[in-house]
């Protein structure tokens, strides 16, 4: 398993293709500069640059685990872009985006993971379920589970509803330390029966140093806000801290876990 310092390429947006309107966020098929199909998050959606932030680090953390995520670009948009989109909703977020954006490599012919076709081995779904406990994500239920099928393998996307102490992080020690009680509606938590193998394999691989070097990749301009007195060096090691102290304390988030499975039993 590769575990060495990520890298994330930078493309140049050249065609908004289609949007996807799903949820709050309005993300879109979007063409770059290197050929290939993005789906492009927008950090001037209502969701703002949080979710993008939350998209990235819970994209390449999994990545670290040994799970399939679509690589992951930064993708920029200069002012001229969208000008001639007829559409002014559309108009106006590619104005609210211009700059650094985030951008999954579209997997053409995925589709939608449906639990009851597809049956993930019980390895594979107990290193989700460790993964979106210790990401605090709400975003992988039966309703929406933000997993496709592609070739034949599960591939996870949109972690933007993860990290959610975030949007109110000033006691940022005491929610690393809490229990993920919505584990109970995680879509592959009936399948997941050896989350304390994952536990122990993941935490091996999953170092401060690991944590850290995934962090330092947030650009600064998706941690400058209005709204927020600290720096974006000191925004970085809170979110560092937060998820190397919650690793620390996993036993929580994996009792929690094996608690809920307790009702499918």
């Amino acid at each position: 398993m590769n575990v060495g310092s990520p890298e994330i390429r930078t493309v140049q947006v050249t065609r908004y293709v289609t949007p996807l309107r799903e949820g709050g966020s309005l993300p879109a098929i979007t063409e770059a500069d290197d050929g290939f199909l993005y789906v492009l998050k927008f950090r001037g959606a209502g969701q703002g640059p949080k979710a993008l932030i939350a998209d990235l680090i819970g994209g390449e953390i999994a990545r670290a685990a040994g799970l399939k995520v679509p690589e992951i670009v930064f993708a920029n948009l200069d002012e001229a872009f969208g000008r001639t989109e007829p559409d002014e909703e559309i108009q106006d977020l590619l104005r609210a985006s211009e700059g650094i954006n985030l951008g999954l490599h579209y997997l053409s012919g995925a589709i939608t993971f449906d639990p009851a076709v597809t049956k993930p081995d019980n390895k594979l779904a107990s290193r989700i379920v460790w993964l979106d406990a210790l990401l605090t994500n709400v975003d992988r239920t039966a309703r929406n589970t933000n997993m496709l099928t592609w070739h034949n393998e599960l591939w996870l996307i949109d972690h933007g509803a993860a990290l959610y102490f975030h949007h109110s992080w000033h006691n940022w020690k005491d929610q690393s330390e809490r229990p993920f009680v919505q584990i109970k509606d995680h879509v592959l938590l009936p399948r997941a029966d050896e989350i304390e193998i994952a536990d122990i394999q993941l935490r091996t691989v999953l170092t401060p140093a690991r944590i850290r070097s995934i962090v330092e990749l947030v650009p600064v301009a998706w941690l400058s806000s209005d709204d927020n007195s600290e720096s974006p060096d000191d925004m970085r090691e809170v979110y560092i801290n937060f998820l190397t102290n919650r690793i620390a304390h996993s036993a929580i988030f994996v009792n929690e876990a094996n608690h809920a499975r307790q009702s499918f039993i």
